[in-house]
């Protein structure tokens, strides 16, 4: 059985900071749950929906609601089902959603070199301008991307 994230961060130098594990580029708890999961799905072959959860409940221990949230999680769950995350297999998914085509658009358009550092230029562009907030979706693409983790799919 997979031993969790909380084992899996337990084994790293006792030196360690946050910095070594997101190489740098910090990202917000949504940011950070696709972090621990992409890394300990394609370490330990896991299930990515597993992992998701566990590490939600892990990052929003009292936020039942912030760990249902649906942008996030599907947006993650999208890309790996795709795959655009590194070292996790595609595989065949959900049906088609909002956040995963976002996330999918996303991941495209910094893949092909565009230059969107932040998440509000992101958004505008793959929702053609729209005033509309992104729902987390974009803190997943940013924080995959700027920690190497976003492949162009096989």
């Amino acid at each position: 059985p997979f031993p969790g994230i909380l084992p899996l961060l337990k084994t790293l130098p006792s030196n360690w900071t946050a910095a070594a594990l997101y190489d740098g580029c910090m990202a917000n708890k949504y940011g950070e749950a696709a972090l621990t999961a992409a890394r300990a799905a394609a370490a330990y072959s896991k299930n990515p929906i597993d992992l998701w959860a566990e590490s939600m409940q892990t990052l929003y221990r009292t936020s039942p609601v912030a760990q249902r949230k649906a942008g996030p999680r599907q947006a993650f769950l999208g890309l790996c089902e795709a795959g655009f995350v590194k070292g996790v297999a595609p595989s065949p998914g959900s049906s088609s959603n909002d956040n995963k085509n976002y996330a999918v658009a996303a991941a495209t358009l910094l893949l092909q070199g565009t230059e969107h550092r932040s998440t509000t230029s992101l958004w505008r562009e793959v929702t053609n301008a729209s005033d509309q907030p992104h729902n987390g979706q974009m803190d997943i693409v940013l924080a995959l991307w700027k920690n190497g983790l976003l492949v162009q799919p096989a």
